[in-house]
């Protein structure tokens, strides 16, 4: 464990340089602690402070230094998104406690499905934040170059009828030529993108209350498509034509490559919304009408994607509107 390596480290570092230390141990948590994700992350890093508090005793136990401890978890009444969210909070702790020395696990990865380590450093350097990677060893990870057997052909199974599936919809399934260029286009996403989509082992998937929340989303999802076409037409067919193109973030409440995609291709198909980037759980919608928009901040959408993946808990959250997480960037409305 690199975070055990990285304490001890901490420990004989700071030893070499004064025998009165005291060290603050932080955790900081990608969800606000309101929602069911943070509530969880929360009592785990709860945990492991009190586990690190316990390995600096043990250190410091057969030395006679003088050495205060002090443990937080940080990001728990917000939403961190990305690395400079992270390095800020970090930035404000460390300057309320004037600490003079940062150290990096570098396996640090606070809910993130990519290793966050390096950007995080390029925020501190962005915010002039003293810190250091501690030197420990890593573990060898022996990383299969070519998947093996059922979980590979899952992977690009599930990729390619999930493509398959959105392609025909926008489409004609009763025309042949759709069918042909359909399993074209599906087979070359399922084989550059099978290992980008799903992060994680397909079994997580299979579970039957999800399938059948999911099978419960399609209606819904209809319904919703079917109503924002309705609003697009009228406001085609009125002579004034009143629309107000406009670009506009959503920081949106999932996690996750398949709940993301899911939310993003969801907003897509429907009618008065584009997808235009999904990075880090921020959604650049290009939004057509004001109603349109509407819908996209109150978050309907987003609740019904968090009950697929969560259940009904998951969908009790305030609305990005609610959670002040939305943002016109570019439009007459800016």
């Amino acid at each position: 464990m690199t975070v055990r390596q990285t304490v001890g480290y901490a420990v004989r570092a700071a030893l070499e340089e004064t025998d009165t230390v005291e060290f603050h141990l932080v955790a900081a948590l990608p969800y606000d602690a309101a929602v069911p994700e943070g509530r969880s992350l929360t009592e785990d890093a709860e945990q492991l402070l009190t586990r690190t508090e316990n390995w600096v005793e043990e250190d410091v136990d057969d030395t006679d230094a003088t050495v205060e401890i002090e443990t937080a978890v940080v990001g728990t009444n917000e939403y961190l998104f990305g690395p400079r969210d992270f390095a800020e909070v970090f930035e404000a702790y460390a300057t309320s406690h004037d600490i003079d020395r940062i150290v990096l696990d570098p396996e640090y990865q606070p809910g993130q499905t990519a290793q966050l380590i390096q950007p995080l450093e390029r925020e501190f350097d962005a915010l002039g934040l003293p810190y250091e990677e501690a030197p420990v060893d890593r573990p060898a990870r022996h990383e299969r170059l070519i998947g093996g057997g059922t979980e590979r052909f899952d992977q690009l199974f599930a990729t390619f009828w999930i493509s398959y599936g959105f392609y025909l919809i926008l489409g004609d399934p009763t025309y042949p030529f759709d069918l042909v260029t359909g399993a074209a286009v599906a087979g070359i996403v399922s084989i550059s993108l099978a290992y980008v989509t799903f992060t994680f082992p397909l079994g997580r998937l299979r579970s039957p209350l999800r399938t059948v929340r999911f099978a419960l989303y399609i209606p819904y999802l209809l319904y919703e498509i079917v109503k924002a076409n309705l609003a697009i037409s009228v406001v085609i067919l009125r002579p004034s034509m009143p629309i107000e193109p406009v670009l506009t973030r959503v920081n949106a409440r999932v996690r996750g490559g398949l709940p993301l995609l899911a939310l993003a291709n969801s907003i897509t198909l429907t009618p008065g919304t584009l997808t235009v980037r999904a990075d880090d759980q921020r959604l650049i919608v290009h939004t057509l009408i004001p109603g349109a928009r509407d819908d996209l901040f109150d978050g309907a959408l987003e609740r019904a994607v968090r009950f697929v993946f969560h259940g009904r808990s998951g969908a009790r959250i305030p609305t990005p509107r609610e959670r002040d997480d939305t943002e016109i960037i570019g439009g007459d409305d800016v």
